[in-house]
């Protein structure tokens, strides 16, 4: 899902003072976002990673099948991979484990039909990532991270999505996902 402004994919240098609009998938595309406990399980795996790798959560939307995260990296030293890798390792390992427990039945959507690894809630990839650097295109991911609901149909305003900052946003109500403006310059 490409982003109609200035950006730049697939940034491999880590460059300090960027912002950068992540997007990753569940595995097949699956709706496995659907399920409360999953998105709880993602949110909580993003404050995690936010606190270890020092990073602020500018916006962010859990979608039934995918997540957008705009992020800023607070020191100058850092690995989007690492950071992508965390949330996501974290968030898989736990929902299988659950899965296993709770409702084994519904592993089948997570088979790979491989030995190792034998189920996978994400795409393999670390998704897109996309480096943003000017005021103008920071606000116009923010605003199409919370459409992202709006378009789809799922609610007639972004504030009515539980699952975004878009209520941080228009109301300073906090989400599921700690939400940080500390370096945030939009003019």
């Amino acid at each position: 899902m490409p982003l109609p402004f200035e950006s730049r994919r697939y940034n491999t240098n880590n460059e300090p003072g960027l912002a950068h609009a992540l997007t990753f998938s569940c595995y097949k595309r699956h709706p496995f976002l659907k399920s409360r406990i999953a998105r709880e399980y993602v949110a909580e795996s993003i404050n995690h990673a936010r606190l270890l790798h020092e990073f602020e959560v500018w916006a962010y939307v859990l979608m039934p099948e995918h997540v957008h995260l705009l992020i800023f990296p607070k020191n100058e030293e850092y690995s989007i991979s690492n950071i992508v890798k965390s949330i996501k390792q974290t968030s898989s390992k736990r929902l299988i484990q659950f899965l296993k427990e709770n409702n084994p039945e519904a592993l089948k959507l997570l088979e790979t039909g491989l030995e190792k690894p034998r189920y996978k809630f994400w795409q393999r990839r670390r998704g897109f990532d996309r480096d943003l650097w000017s005021p103008e295109a920071i606000r116009k991911t923010i605003d199409y991270i919370h459409d992202n609901p709006v378009k789809r149909g799922l609610v007639e305003n972004p504030e009515d999505w539980a699952w975004s900052s878009a209520r941080f946003w228009l109301m300073e109500e906090e989400g599921p996902v700690v939400v940080e403006r500390e370096h945030l310059v939009l003019f």
